[in-house]
C-alpha cells in the first residue's frame, strides 16, 4: 500500500535546510535505511510556512493570505510517499523519522489508488 507521511516540525523550532538535513547523521541514517529498503517512491523538502500562500474562493472571489492554512503548533516541514505492505508497517517507518524523534511528529494517511 502506499502511504503519504507528513513531516511535521514545532513552529519555532530548528528549520534545516536541505544541506544540513544531508550533513546530519540522524537523517543521513534514516534516507540510507529506507533507500535500502526501496520504500520511497517519492517526496519534497518544504520551504518554511512562512513562505506559504493560502488560498480561498468564496463566491467569486478569491482569496490570498500569507502563510499556513491553519494557526498551530506545528507546521508540515516535508513529506514522504512510501509503498510498505501495511499500516505497521508504515508506522514503524515513521516512528524512527528524525523528526519524530526530535519533537515533531509524523501524519501517515494511506493514499487512495
Amino acid at each position: 500500500m502506499k502511504y503519504v507521511m507528513f513531516i511535521c516540525t514545532p513552529v519555532g523550532g530548528a528549520e534545516l535546510s536541505p544541506a544540513e538535513i544531508a550533513e546530519d547523521p540522524r537523517f543521513a541514517s534514516y534516507i540510507h535505511e529506507v533507500r535500502t529498503r526501496d520504500v520511497v517512491r517519492g517526496g519534497a523538502r518544504l520551504r518554511p510556512a512562512a513562505d506559504a500562500t493560502t488560498v480561498r474562493v468564496q463566491g467569486d472571489e478569491v482569496l490570498l493570505s500569507d502563510g499556513p492554512f491553519a494557526e498551530t503548533k506545528e507546521y508540515i516541514a516535508g513529506f514522504d510517499v512510501i509503498e510498505v505492505a501495511d499500516l505497521d508497517e508504515a508506522i514503524a517507518l515513521a516512528s524512527r523519522h528524525p523528526a519524530a524523534l526530535a519533537g515533531g511528529s509524523v501524519e501517515v494517511r494511506p493514499v487512495w489508488e
